[in-house]
């Protein structure tokens, strides 16, 4: 794959718990890409996870940067909804 694409996004958490349920959450995604024109790379720096995206395309990019941000904002929501409960 040609990498004509890249963004990283840094999240900050406020707990190592929330961030290491979080990645135990999306790790699976990252084996099952969400499309061939794109590669997905998850890390976790102290408190911080950086979500790195090459892509072929701007197009290719947008698409799993979206997936991967809407997945991440439904399990933040879900972790809270279980500590509230």
């Amino acid at each position: 794959m040609a990498i004509g694409a890249k963004a990283t996004v840094r999240l900050k958490f406020t707990s190592q718990k929330q961030l290491s349920t979080l990645l135990s959450a999306l790790t699976p995604e990252t084996n099952a890409q969400v499309t061939r024109r794109a590669n997905v790379k998850l890390e976790k720096n102290g408190l911080t996870l950086l979500l790195t995206v090459e892509a072929e395309d701007t197009v290719a990019l947008r698409a799993t940067l979206n997936a991967y941000l809407r997945w991440i904002n439904s399990t933040i929501n879900v972790m809270h909804v279980v500590e509230d409960a």
